[in-house]
């Protein structure tokens, strides 16, 4: 795939002359390269629809655009069915530890309120939405249609799944990244920058705060810092609430994300290790909501 992705990429009619791409790491829903062109260095990102896990390319393409008219992600500078090129930028990709770091959270929390409030004001022709519990039914059907060995699992994961709906409730509609990854992150120095569009649409707030949190390994006081600096208050019994619900779901979806990995992958990557290890930060995270 390697190669013909390369091959591909050297043959976009956007390059000014012979171009020598380079494998850039990361990226399990595309392959990316590194480009230098005419004084320039692009990123270029490989890839097709994804129905399987609700990614499209032309929701991918209308949120990156919107996201640099917004000023949170770099510029697209060409596009074309499967593949997206954008102005590289120079900068630290984060780790969990980065992310932690408070005087970072801040700069984060006011990135994800600008994505969030700004991005809708940009976004041209139709935009999805990103209803975790939605993502979670249809994983449910395709690992039952495939056969997965966590079949008999389901019952029990989808009743789990309708309580936690039930109690995020009604929301408060914005415009996700709902994929927030520390390496999604990037730091030129001067400021911070958002990547990889894959999974933006609308939803509700709390899911982006919920999966920034579980990804990096927050504690639960960073957690009470994270909403009272995105809402402006304290949180309250019911806000820890419907938040630690969707942290719930949050999890869940990584852990089905990953059983259905399992069955449809062709990467070399130990899903079933994965699929174990969040199937335990989900069952922990929902004793611990069941308890408050």
């Amino acid at each position: 795939m390697s190669e013909q992705a390369m091959a591909f990429v050297r043959g976009l009619p956007f390059w000014e002359g012979k171009v020598d791409p380079q494998p850039l790491a990361g990226g399990i829903t595309n392959v990316n390269f590194v480009v230098r062109d005419a004084g320039e260095k692009f990123v270029v990102r490989v890839g097709g629809d994804i129905p399987l896990h609700q990614v499209m390319r032309f929701n991918e393409l209308t949120a990156s655009r919107a996201a640099h008219a917004a000023g949170v992600s770099p510029e697209v500078v060409y596009a074309e069915p499967g593949a997206l090129v954008l102005r590289y930028i120079e900068g630290k990709t984060f780790a969990p530890e980065d992310v932690r770091k408070p005087q970072n959270l801040a700069a984060i929390v006011d990135l994800i309120r600008r994505v969030h409030r700004d991005m809708p004001k940009f976004l041209r022709g139709p935009a999805l939405i990103f209803w975790v519990f939605h993502v979670l039914r249809d994983y449910a059907a395709t690992l039952r249609d495939g056969g997965s060995r966590m079949a008999p699992e389901l019952p029990r994961l989808m009743k789990a799944a309708d309580g936690l709906e039930a109690a995020v409730g009604p929301v408060d509609l914005v415009y996700g990244h709902n994929d927030l990854l520390s390496a999604n992150l990037l730091d030129d120095g001067e400021r911070l920058w958002l990547i990889d569009w894959d999974y933006a649409g609308f939803n509700s707030p709390l899911f982006d705060l919920s999966n920034l949190a579980s990804n990096n390994e927050f504690m639960p006081e960073m957690e009470d810092w994270l909403l009272q600096a995105y809402f402006g208050e304290p949180p309250g019994a019911a806000m820890r609430r419907r938040y630690a619900a969707m942290k719930c779901a949050s999890l869940l979806r990584e852990t089905m994300w990953s059983m259905v990995q399992e069955i449809h992958s062709g990467l070399d990557f130990d899903f079933v290790a994965y699929t174990t290890e969040n199937l335990a930060r989900f069952e922990g995270a929902h004793s611990d909501y069941q308890a408050m």
